[in-house]
């Protein structure tokens, strides 16, 4: 089977401030059909795919394939350290890191890791890789100018997924089988802070909006998480697709990939008219929706805030036996107040 990298282009809408996105082209690959994370960098040009056992460099000025890393084994992620002229990547079948030079490519040495280093990241005011390793639920650092390691293991409380950084020496890491967020201190290699994002169940991908520094999880439940990392609050639990395993932040908004319904949610709201182009929806069978009721902790802080003080809808109680009745009524817009099933009637 031929495996494809998507490309989604960004294009200002015409009379709108909220852009629009649309595939634009597929990037073929080939080999076998095994993906994980994939890093834009965007200085150079280069698109860096995991790709099972090896990771694919492609060009982003030509959409071409230009290089291949081997011997990356179970590799997961890219990360990269401009400012040295370095590459590494988590490799999760060898527990270690390969460093590789960005020019050429060539592959410079290994580390060793804790056990299946997933996530990777570059924390540029301590010149630091940390890798999360989900099967020993720690962190490893590495000082990436002498690729000597710092601190083989630090303990983070659960198996780690995606990292962020904040560009002041904070790494924000979502624990899959906590629900939560725990902050890394790059320059003391230890955990600082750790923070609840409940009702988010089994966390996995994370972005990061770098102005406001706004944090989005996506969740095992349908649900993603917006959060503040400073106060530890939850802000929003909008609803996305199934099987969601990555998500990134471009231009205002959130997009999940939905890997289980093969989609992408966007999460956002402009603040002028958006323009959208109808034929791709219509010839694509794609939908198109907002809803205004906040997620799931908005709808119990209504309710809390309804039953403290007593704050109930007038509604008109119905048996069971007259629901044709009330439907009949509806009909001819009989109906002062919403219909409610008395369920204690089935039982006549």
């Amino acid at each position: 089977m031929k495996a494809t990298v998507l490309l989604i282009l960004t294009a200002a809408a015409t009379f709108a401030a909220a852009p629009t996105y649309k595939v634009i082209t597929k990037i073929k690959i080939g080999g076998l059909n095994r993906w994980d994370y994939s890093y834009v960098d965007s200085n150079n040009h280069r698109l860096y795919v995991s790709h099972g056992g090896q990771t694919e460099v492609i060009d982003t000025n030509t959409d071409k394939l230009v290089g291949t890393i081997m011997g990356t084994t179970g590799v997961h992620g890219i990360a990269i350290a401009d400012d040295l002229g370095l590459g590494f990547t988590s490799d999760g079948g060898d527990n270690d890191v390969t460093v590789f030079d960005l020019k050429t490519l060539a592959v410079k040495t290994k580390i060793k890791t804790g056990q299946n280093p997933d996530a990777i990241i570059y924390e540029p005011t301590s010149h630091r890789v940390f890798t999360f390793n989900g099967r020993s639920a720690d962190s490893t650092a590495i000082d990436a100018k002498t690729l000597a390691v710092v601190t083989a293991s630090i303990p983070v409380g659960g198996k780690p997924e995606f990292a962020q950084i904040d560009g002041k020496g904070n790494i924000y890491v979502n624990i899959e089988d906590k629900n939560e967020i725990v902050v890394v201190d790059a320059k003391n290699a230890l955990v600082a802070k750790r923070y609840s994002i409940a009702p988010c169940d089994g966390p996995s991908g994370l972005a990061m909006d770098p102005k406001k520094l706004i944090l989005y999880s996506v969740c095992g439940n349908k649900m993603m998480i917006v959060s503040n990392p400073a106060t530890g609050k939850v802000l929003a639990t909008p609803e996305i697709g199934s099987g969601p395993d990555g998500v990134a932040f471009d231009d205002g908004y959130a997009f999940s990939a939905n890997g289980r319904d093969g989609n992408i949610t966007m999460v956002g709201a402009p603040d002028k008219p958006l323009s959208v182009g109808v034929f791709g929806l219509i010839f694509g069978r794609r939908s198109f929706s907002g809803s205004l009721i906040g997620g799931i902790a908005e709808t119990q802080e209504m309710l809390d805030f309804c039953g403290e003080h007593n704050i109930t809808a007038d509604v008109e109680v119905i048996p069971i036996q007259q629901v044709n009745e009330a439907y009949e009524r509806m009909a001819k817009s009989d109906v002062k107040y919403r219909f409610s099933i008395d369920m204690a009637s089935l039982k006549d």
